[in-house]
C-alpha cells in the first residue's frame, strides 16, 4: 500500500502565525503547517466521481519555526486504507532536511451531495 506525495511550499507572510492571529511571531504558523500535511495527504485520494474527502482526526507536533522565504516539503504516506476511511503518516522537513513537523492524519471519502444534504437537515 504505502504510496506516497511530497509538495513543497515557500512560506508566504500570510502563513505566519502572526498573520493568523495564532502567536505574535513572524514565523510559518501550526494552523498552516495543519493545512500543509491535509493538503497533501488529501491528494493521494483517488476520490469517485461525486466524491470528497473529509479530514477527520489529525495529531501534529510542530518541531521547529520556519522564516518567510523557506522552502518546506511535506511528504504523506498512505499507510491504511479500509472502504472510506484512510489513514496517513506526514512529515514536514526544511531546505536543511530538519524535520519542522510529524503527524498522523485521518481522512474519510463522502459523497458530495449527501454530506452537504445533512447539513441543511
Amino acid at each position: 500500500m504505502n504510496a506516497q506525495l511530497t509538495q513543497t511550499l515557500i512560506v508566504s507572510a500570510k502563513q505566519t502565525a502572526e498573520s493568523l492571529g495564532s502567536g505574535l511571531l513572524p514565523v510559518f504558523s501550526t494552523p498552516s503547517l495543519v493545512a500543509f500535511m491535509e493538503n497533501t495527504a488529501m491528494k493521494l485520494i483517488d476520490l469517485p466521481e461525486g466524491g470528497s474527502s473529509v479530514g477527520t482526526a489529525i495529531a501534529v507536533k510542530h518541531l521547529k519555526a520556519s522564516k518567510i522565504g523557506e522552502e518546506l516539503s511535506c511528504e504523506a504516506t498512505l499507510i491504511e486504507n479500509e472502504g472510506r476511511r484512510y489513514a496517513f503518516d506526514l512529515k514536514v522537513t526544511d531546505s536543511k532536511g530538519d524535520l519542522v513537523g510529524e503527524g498522523s492524519h485521518e481522512r474519510f471519502v463522502v459523497d458530495v451531495q449527501r454530506f452537504m444534504s445533512k447539513l441543511n437537515a
